[in-house]
C-alpha cells in the first residue's frame, strides 16, 4: 500500500497480511494513558524500543488457534466461515521502514485520530469498566489478546472492521472490504 495524501496531526499505519489487517498508532504517553489496561495485562508499553502501538481484531477461534498458516486446522476456518466471537490482539512494534507495499501511512487531523482511538477502544468487551484480557495467549512476550466486541465470520471479518475505524477517522472506504487489498484499492479510489 502506498501513503495517503498528508492532512495536519497524527500519522497513523495501516499494516496488511495476505488476509489480515492492523492498525498502527503512535506509541506516546497519550496512547499510553488511553490503553493503560494493555500494559497491566502485559504488553510492554513502555519497552525503550518500541514506536507503535498495533490493533486488530478478529474471529477468537483463528486468532487464537492459528498463530501461523502451518498451524491451520479445520474447526478454526469453520467457525470463521460461519459465526465465531471475537477478540482485540494488542502487541507494539519498534520503528517500522516506509514505503513498503504492505504499509499504508495516513496522517489525521487531531479530531480525526481521537475518533479513531475511542472506536478502537470501544472495540473491547468490558465486564464493568474493566476490558477483558484472554488469558493464557500471546504469540510472544510483548503481545496480548482481549476479549472483543461483536462478532467474527469471513465475510464481515478483520478487514471491515478496519474499513469500520478508518471511516470512524474521517477517512472513506468502500462499506464491504473482505481482503487487504480491497481495502488498500478502496483507500486509494476514495481518498
Amino acid at each position: 500500500m502506498a501513503s495517503l495524501p498528508a492532512a495536519v496531526g497524527e500519522r497513523i499505519l495501516i499494516l496488511s497480511g495476505p488476509i489480515h489487517t492492523d492498525i498502527a498508532i503512535p506509541l506516546n504517553d497519550e496512547t499510553r494513558a488511553r490503553f493503560a489496561f494493555a500494559g497491566e495485562a502485559g504488553v510492554p508499553l513502555d519497552h525503550p524500543a518500541a514506536r507503535w502501538l498495533i490493533f486488530g481484531w478478529g474471529g477468537r477461534s483463528f486468532y487464537l488457534e492459528t498463530p501461523t498458516w502451518s498451524e491451520l486446522k479445520p474447526m478454526p476456518v469453520f467457525r470463521a466461515l460461519t459465526v465465531d466471537r471475537s477478540v482485540m490482539h494488542v502487541d507494539i512494534a519498534g520503528a517500522i521502514i516506509e514505503p513498503q507495499p504492505s504499509i499504508a501511512s495516513v496522517d489525521l487531523e487531531r479530531g480525526e485520530f481521537e475518533n479513531l482511538m475511542t472506536f478502537i477502544a470501544g472495540s473491547f468487551a468490558r465486564n464493568g469498566n474493566a476490558v477483558v484480557p484472554v488469558e493464557g495467549f500471546s504469540y510472544g512476550y510483548a503481545d496480548r489478546f482481549f476479549e472483543a466486541q461483536g462478532t467474527f465470520n469471513a465475510l464481515f471479518g478483520c478487514n471491515t472492521w478496519t474499513a469500520r475505524a478508518l471511516r470512524e477517522a474521517g477517512l472513506q472506504t468502500g462499506f464491504w472490504n473482505p481482503l487487504p487489498s480491497t481495502l488498500g484499492l478502496s483507500l486509494r479510489l476514495h481518498n
